[in-house]
Formats: C-alpha cells, structure tokens, sequence
C-alpha cells in the first residue's frame, strides 16, 4: 500500500519539560538527581517521529519501531524545556527514517535516527498471537 501523504521533508517539534520524573535517579538509569535520563530522552524522541506519520495513516495502520540509534550530548536540569525535532529523512516502501534532534534552552542536547515501519494493526496483532501461542501449555 502507497501512503501518498507521507513524504520526506515532513517533520513535528514537540516539547516537555523535564520532571522529577523524567530524571535519571528517579528512572533507575543513573544516580544524578536533577538530570534528564537518556532513556526519557529516548522516549521523547520515538513520540516526535510517532507524531509526524501516525495521524496522517488510514484506519488500521500504525507505525512501529524497528531501530533507534542516539546520542546524549548534554545534561538537561529538572525544570528546563526539551524541544524534540523529528524529520523524515527517507521513505523506502513502508520503512521510514528520521533524524530527530534535541534542545533544551542552552543548546543541543542530542541527536539521533529511527526507523518506523508502517504495519496494518490486524496483521501485526495477528503475528503476535502466532508468536506468542508458544508460550500456552499444551495439552497432554
């Protein structure tokens, strides 16, 4: 299927300032009271790429992510703002590609690529069944 609307140049900002909650001691990635965990970081960046296709998909199609490769550049304190850029940067059949960029108010604090896939949502949850009847006891 041929997702027209979606094209490479397309792009969402999106921003959140960071909690208690976003910090790394409070996640368990770090022992730094006050500063933004990469994994939020992280977090941040898949909702600015999710953001930029997600809405523009037909009824059953959603995005999923298959890679994500970034770089925490800098610290970010507890009460600043996170600005997150999401940019498609190519679209090769249903895979697409981002270069994501992070800011707080001092600069950049990261940078980084995803690839999302789109999928039709019955088929994927369909896949997952098949996958996950493994787990079910058999009968004997």
């Amino acid at each position: 299927m041929k997702f027209c609307n979606i094209n490479a140049g397309m792009s969402k900002t999106m921003q959140k300032e960071i909690t208690e909650e976003d910090t790394a001691l409070y996640y368990g990635s770090g022992s730094i009271q006050d500063l933004l965990a990469t994994p939020v970081l992280s977090a941040l960046m898949i909702e600015a790429a999710v953001s930029v296709v997600d809405p523009l998909l037909p009824d059953g199609y959603m995005t999923i992510g298959k890679y994500l490769s970034i770089e925490h550049l800098e610290p970010t304190v507890k009460g600043m703002t996170v600005t997150v850029n999401a940019s498609i940067i190519e679209i090769e059949n249903n895979k697409i590609t981002f270069a994501i960029k992070a800011y707080d108010e001092l600069g950049q604090i990261g940078s980084g690529i995803h690839e999302r896939y789109i999928v039709n949502y019955s088929l994927l949850k369909q896949k997952v069944s098949q996958r996950t009847e493994r787990l079910t006891p058999q009968p004997k």
